[in-house]
């Protein structure tokens, strides 16, 4: 060993690698027509794993997860996804989104099958025919990445039918067939059982291994294993809604900006 040489301190720990980040909210505001949804917000989503927004059930946290998947147009602030800025058409591409029914509303009188088969033929290129779902391989292929080790739904089951949780799970997994980098999922809090909505928080973990996914829960805790971060979002507030009586304004929003956007 040279005299330059600098001996190794094996007490000396090193400095965790920074995390990388695939969302940063500045200052992020949504309004529409008939007044404020939310904002201003700052939030910053880690990339990998399942974060979950901490905030009350209400159009305004549903207004929330549309704009971090680029479903909402920002009325002002900056949005950075994927390392682009204000770009929602990008973000669009690279995002899936599930559990909003503004979103991915699924007919229930429908069977399993033909639902199946009509999100294959969403997702393909345009000139290529896409034949009916068969019962076993293309159910299969679409459901179990989600599924896990629950039982995928007969092909012949009508969406009505089938229990909270599978009814839940394959909403996800039409809306994720594609398995873009983000996924977002509307809050595990619409489960009406807590054993319902750890199964699907467990599954989400799963998802977590290989997407980066965003969900919202009512309740604020420390993360469990395999939650990367909990984000408590205090600038959501509902009472501009309170004069709309029964209407839901957020929907007319979201067709509107639907309208727009290019797919």
């Amino acid at each position: 060993m040279s005299d330059s040489t600098v001996p190794i301190d094996e007490n000396a720990t090193s400095a965790p690698p920074e995390r990388q980040s695939i969302l940063r909210a500045e200052g992020i505001v949504v309004r529409a027509s008939w007044g404020h949804i939310f904002g201003p917000l700052d939030l910053t989503i880690e990339t990998g794993g399942v974060t979950i927004l901490s905030a009350p059930d209400s159009r305004a946290r549903t207004a929330l997860l549309l704009a971090l998947c680029g479903r909402m147009q920002l009325s002002a602030g900056t949005l950075t996804a994927f390392g682009a800025i204000r770009n929602p058409h990008a973000l669009f591409k690279k995002s899936a989104v599930a559990l909003i029914p503004e979103i991915d509303y699924v007919e229930q009188a429908i069977t399993v099958q033909d639902v199946v088969t009509d999100q294959l033929r969403w997702n393909a290129p345009w000139y290529r025919l896409v034949p009916r779902a068969s019962d076993d391989d293309d159910i299969e292929r679409v459901c179990r990445p989600v599924f896990g080790v629950h039982p995928v739904p007969k092909s012949t089951a009508f969406v009505e039918e089938l229990p909270e949780l599978d009814n839940a799970l394959l909403r996800i997994a039409l809306a994720n067939i594609r398995r873009p980098p983000l996924l977002v999922v509307g809050g595990v809090d619409g489960m009406t059982r807590d054993h319902n909505r750890q199964l699907l928080l467990e599954q989400l973990i799963e998802l977590g291994r290989e997407q980066t996914v965003v969900t919202a829960d009512v309740n604020a805790y420390e993360p469990e294993p395999g939650v990367r971060n909990v984000i408590a979002v205090h600038e959501l507030i509902e009472n501009e809604f309170d004069a709309l009586g029964d209407e839901d304004p957020l929907s007319d929003e979201f067709a509107r900006i639907q309208q727009e956007d290019v797919r």
